[in-house]
This record gives structure tokens, C-alpha cells and sequence, in this order.
């Protein structure tokens, strides 16, 4: 029986043995990893699990199982209408890939997830932990069997070693990828030379592995892969879905929007969509990058239906994102953290705007060759302005919320002009969740309510775009 691992320690990256990969480093994690057997106490143990040849260093978990879910399967581009168009998340257990996996399922996709866990020995490496108790990959996957009926297959492995992703693409053959799966913290690329190098290596190789997978295995297959707003940086015009048409000396055409990456990150997320671009146009891959804005939230209809399919909760300086920290220093006391002047503002989504956005992407492909950007967002704040609502809220809540003005330890404008398009998703059908008075609300409660899990010592920023060095650093506090 395939290797099932647990939560606490037994995070596995496939061995990458093949010479194609060694000039590469085979996207070397910095740091060491533990492999533990978990096979007497698996949660998984109830359903018929099938080792599908796994290879030393990954694991392939199938459960075998016949939905017993009324809702119409969603079907593929051959019009079958018995087979349900086949989706793989690569990410699935992270943040967004998680509540994207589950919305998926629950509306009648076929789903697999395919992930590495690193996301969980980051944690473990910084001493970090999401404020919600979340379970083992494998907890969730039975936790939502037993509630729906519905089966996610799971594949254990790194699409860095692409033995490992062609075997992933033959057994699942999707119909659509979508592409979660990489290192999405701007401030842990830039905590040392060796995290910058992790993340560059591991985001740019493993969506070029992608790339060459659907040209190998599944030509027709539509990559949906999430990017960045960051992509663009902050300029003083408009920002443009994607693509701009310039009239320069007396001459017109349309050009991919210019790029500012702010940190190795944003960064690797450029050198994707340069990538994914060229492989439209010289091998007809269709694509649609979501250059998304901040997320916010925690809930969706299919994580809130029991506590072990609850999503991840990240408040730290180094994976949390703006809103959630806000939220969770308000109801632990702390004052918000406000970077610099405060003035930065960016495009923001609701979590449940996320999952909607892949869907309406996914049911509304892009055409063969063609490369396809949306931007991902709902609406703009500053920094001061999510503060204030913050603020408010609290005070509805009984809660005295003060701010404080921290030196910002990012290498950005604080003051700037931001006026970003985002008409394609609506046109396609997205209705978002707008930032409320309930939404602040419920997000500050679910804070209250685990605020016995907060790390004070994370609150703060401990990584300085400025400082970085060659020297490896662990970052506690």
C-alpha cells in the first residue's frame, strides 16, 4: 500500500534522480525533511486505497469509489454526457487550491490534487502555524468523502520531477489544470539567497514541467494558472487586462502590459507568464493566467461544512496576507501594522470570489494558441483605508483597535496612483462578495474565537527586503 503521510512531520518532496534535471539543482528546498510511515492510523483507512506504482520519493493515492452526489456532472469538450470533465489542482492543499478543490467537487468537476505539502514544512521551518487548526491532507479528503459522497483523487509529489507530473498526467488525463502550485509569499523569496533561489527554481521549472506535460499527454487540455496583480507594480496610468495597445512614432499595436516585480517572487510569476505566452503561440496550448489581488477570508460554502475541512488561517509578517492580519491583531490586542506611509493600494478579493473566478475560467476555456489574462480582483484599498474599516468594525465589537506606522520593510512606492481593469470576469459572470460590515464582522469573530492560537512574536515583520544575504536564515520571530 502507497506511503500515506500525517500532518505533523511526514511532508515528502519526490527524489529527482534524472539528468535533465541536475543542472537545475532538481528546485532544491532549503532545508531537510523527514519522511514517517503513518500506515497503522490511516484516515484513509475506510476507503479502497490502490498503490498506482508510486516511485521512490512520491506517492500516488487513489481511492476508489462511485459518487453517490445527485448534481449533473459538468462535462468535457467531447460532449460525453456521462464522464464529468477531469480538473487537477496543483496546490490543492494550500490556501486557495484547497476551497477551489472543494468548490470544484461539489459542482460536479472530477477532481485531483496534486501537491508536494512543502507548504506545511514552511511552518514547521519558521515555527509558524495557521491560526485555524488544519488537518492532514488526507483528514480532509475522507472528512469530505463522508460528508458529499464525492471522491478527490490525491497524488502525493513535486511537478519539479517530471517522471513524477507525466505519471500524474496519464493516470488522471485532465481536461483542465489549475496551477496553484508554487511558492506564493513575497517576503519568504526575499528572506535569504537561498529561498530566493527555492522559489524561482521551483515556480518557474515546475509551471515550465506543466507547460511541457500538456504539450506531451494532453494537448487539449486548458491551463488555468493563477498570477499576480503584482505582476504590474504600481504604474502612474492605467492598468490594462493583460495586454496594452501603444501608438508610438505614428506606428500602433497591442504588447503584453509592461511588468514591475517588486520582489523574487512577483518576480517568478513574470517569468511564467513569459513562458506560458510563448508556449501559446509555438505549440497551441490554450491558457488563461489569473493575475489575482489580495485575498482575504477564510470561509467558503464547502470549508465551512465541518471543522476538518476548515482552510488555512496565515497572520504572520511572512504569509499572511493584509486584511486577515488586521483582523487578527484587532482581536488579540495588537495594534494593526501599518507599513510606511499606508498609501499602498492594491486590487482585493474575497476567497469566495477566487474559487468563483477559476470555475468561470475553467467553464469558459480559452481557445487553442491563445493566451488569456484576467485580472482577479474586486475592489481597490490603500493600506489606511483597510485599516479603518478594520478600526470600525471593531468598535462594534467592543474592541479598542489602535494602528501603528512600522517602517516598511518592502521596497515599493507608499504613495501612488492604482487604477486597474477588471471587466473580463464580470463579463463572464463573476458576482462578487464586496467587502461588508458583515464580512469584517465574521471575519473579526472567527478571530476572537481562535485567539488563543496566536503567536504575538509573528506579528511583527521580520524580513527586509533591503537586508538580505547570501547567509541562510530561520526567521522565529
Amino acid at each position: 500500500m502507497a506511503q500515506l503521510l500525517s500532518s505533523s512531520c511526514s511532508l515528502t518532496i519526490c527524489s529527482r534522480n534524472k539528468p535533465y534535471l541536475k543542472s537545475f539543482n532538481q528546485c532544491p528546498t532549503p532545508f531537510s525533511i523527514t519522511v514517517a510511515s503513518n500506515n497503522s492510523k490511516t484516515p484513509l483507512r475506510k476507503l479502497s486505497l490502490q498503490e498506482q506504482k508510486p516511485r521512490r520519493g512520491s506517492v500516488v493515492v487513489h481511492a476508489a469509489s462511485v459518487s453517490t452526489s445527485q448534481e449533473t456532472p459538468v462535462q468535457t469538450s467531447s460532449r460525453d454526457p456521462f464522464k464529468a470533465q477531469r480538473v487537477m489542482v496543483i496546490g490543492g492543499d494550500g490556501y486557495c487550491g484547497w476551497a477551489t478543490a472543494l468548490h470544484l467537487s461539489k459542482k460536479g468537476y472530477e477532481v485531483a490534487i496534486v501537491d508536494s505539502l512543502v507548504r506545511r514544512l514552511f511552518d514547521h521551518q519558521l515555527g509558524l502555524d495557521s491560526l485555524t487548526p488544519i488537518t492532514s491532507i488526507q483528514n480532509r479528503l475522507y472528512s469530505w468523502k463522508s460528508l458529499t459522497g464525492r471522491n478527490i483523487e490525491l497524488y502525493i509529489g513535486d511537478i519539479c520531477d517530471f517522471e513524477f507530473l507525466s505519471e500524474t498526467f496519464k493516470s488522471f488525463e485532465p481536461d483542465a489544470v489549475v496551477h496553484f502550485g508554487e511558492q506564493r509569499s513575497a517576503p519568504y523569496s526575499m528572506i535569504d539567497r537561498s529561498r530566493a533561489v527555492y522559489t524561482q527554481q521551483n515556480n518557474v521549472i515546475g509551471t515550465l514541467n506543466v507547460l511541457f506535460a500538456i504539450k506531451e499527454y494532453r494537448e487539449q487540455c486548458h491551463l488555468v494558472k493563477l498570477g499576480t496583480m503584482g505582476e504590474y507594480g504600481t504604474p502612474n496610468i492605467d492598468i490594462e487586462e493583460g495586454y496594452i495597445t501603444i501608438t508610438h512614432n505614428g506606428r500602433t499595436d497591442t504588447l503584453p502590459y509592461p511588468k514591475q516585480a517588486s520582489s523574487f517572487y512577483h518576480l517568478s510569476k513574470v517569468h511564467d507568464s513569459h513562458n506560458i505566452a510563448f508556449t501559446c503561440k509555438a505549440w497551441g496550448i490554450r491558457a488563461t493566467d489569473l493575475n489575482q489581488g489580495v485575498v482575504y477570508g477564510v470561509r467558503t460554502d464547502e470549508t465551512a461544512r465541518h471543522e476538518e475541512l476548515y482552510n488555512r488561517f496565515d497572520y504572520d509578517g511572512i504569509f499572511g496576507t493584509a486584511l486577515n492580519r488586521f483582523c487578527v491583531q484587532a482581536a488579540v490586542g495588537h495594534p494593526l501594522t501599518v507599513y510606511g506611509k499606508g498609501g499602498q493600494t492594491r486590487g482585493f478579493l474575497d476567497i469566495r470570489d477566487t474559487v468563483q473566478c477559476v470555475e468561470l475560467a475553467i467553464a469558459n476555456p480559452a481557445k487553442p494558441g491563445e493566451f488569456r489574462v484576467f485580472n482577479q480582483f474586486t475592489e481597490q484599498f490603500s493600506v489606511n483605508q483597510l485599516a479603518n474599516l478594520v478600526i470600525k468594525a471593531g468598535e462594534k465589537l467592543g474592541l479598542d483597535v489602535k494602528t501603528i506606522n512600522v517602517p516598511n520593510p518592502r521596497v515599493e512606492a507608499e504613495e501612488h496612483y492604482y487604477n486597474c481593469k477588471n471587466t473580463k470576469l464580470v463579463d463572464l459572470g463573476l458576482r462578487p462578495h464586496l467587502l461588508s460590515d458583515s464580512l469584517l464582522d465574521s471575519l473579526l469573530n472567527f478571530a476572537i474565537q481562535y485567539k488563543d492560537r496566536v503567536d504575538t512574536k509573528q506579528i511583527m515583520p521580520s524580513v527586509s527586503w533591503k537586508k538580505i544575504g547570501v547567509k541562510t536564515k530561520t526567521v522565529t520571530a
